[in-house]
């Protein structure tokens, strides 16, 4: 499962699809790409060769569509890649943890790239009382959550502690790379073993 794919089905499955598929497949892939508030709903529409009225049938508002699409991201890019890729590549909890900066390395390195989706939609957004900002606070917090279990698994004293500090790592990683840093995974991960063995567990020498 690549980060954050969604290829287009061909023109075949494409028919097959319901108005609803369409459009929230539409929208996943400009809003990823563009931004949520940068991309409008005729955009979305024309995309995904719907009706307007198909739209707002099934996604009254367009905090509607967008909440749809933090929902779809979260099961592509934070369960069906990051948590399954990392927990297969990992045979203890702090491998699983550090293969994250390797998954990092190359997602920084695809032509695609187009970083955290969350982060992103927080900072166009920009009110904390919104609806959207909420839930792409929400989505964080369920990433957070997986690296506590992990913790919690290798058993450090405050999993809690430890998670949202990771998750620091990884946020500013994604930043780094935005900026052009083609290091950041690997710089994460050297400060992620540190960060390990300050919490006392062991860990692998520094690559």
């Amino acid at each position: 499962m690549d980060a954050g794919s969604d290829s287009p089905p061909d023109d075949e499955r494409v028919e097959r699809l319901s108005g609803s598929e369409r459009i929230g497949r539409a929208a996943y892939e400009l809003f990823a790409r563009h931004g949520v508030r940068e991309v409008g709903v005729d955009a979305v529409v024309t995309r995904a060769g719907a009706a307007k009225m198909t739209l707002y049938r099934n996604f009254p508002s367009k905090d509607d569509l967008i909440l749809d699409f933090l929902s779809r991201r979260e099961r592509r890019w934070t369960e069906q890649w990051l948590i399954h890729e990392s927990t297969l590549r990992g045979r203890s909890p702090q491998d699983q943890l550090l293969s994250v900066f390797d998954l990092f390395g190359e997602w920084f390195a695809r032509p695609d790239f187009e970083g955290c989706v969350f982060l992103t939609t927080m900072m166009e957004v920009n009110d904390p009382a919104d609806v959207v900002f909420r839930a792409a606070v929400d989505h964080l917090g369920r990433i957070r959550d997986y690296l506590r279990e992990l913790a919690e698994a290798a058993g450090v004293a405050d999993p809690v502690h430890l998670a949202r500090q990771w998750h620091i790592l990884m946020k500013g990683s994604i930043m780094a790379a935005h900026e052009g840093d083609q290091d950041a995974a690997s710089a994460a991960r050297e400060m992620g073993v540190l960060l390990l063995r300050a919490h006392g567990l062991e860990v692998a020498d520094l690559r």
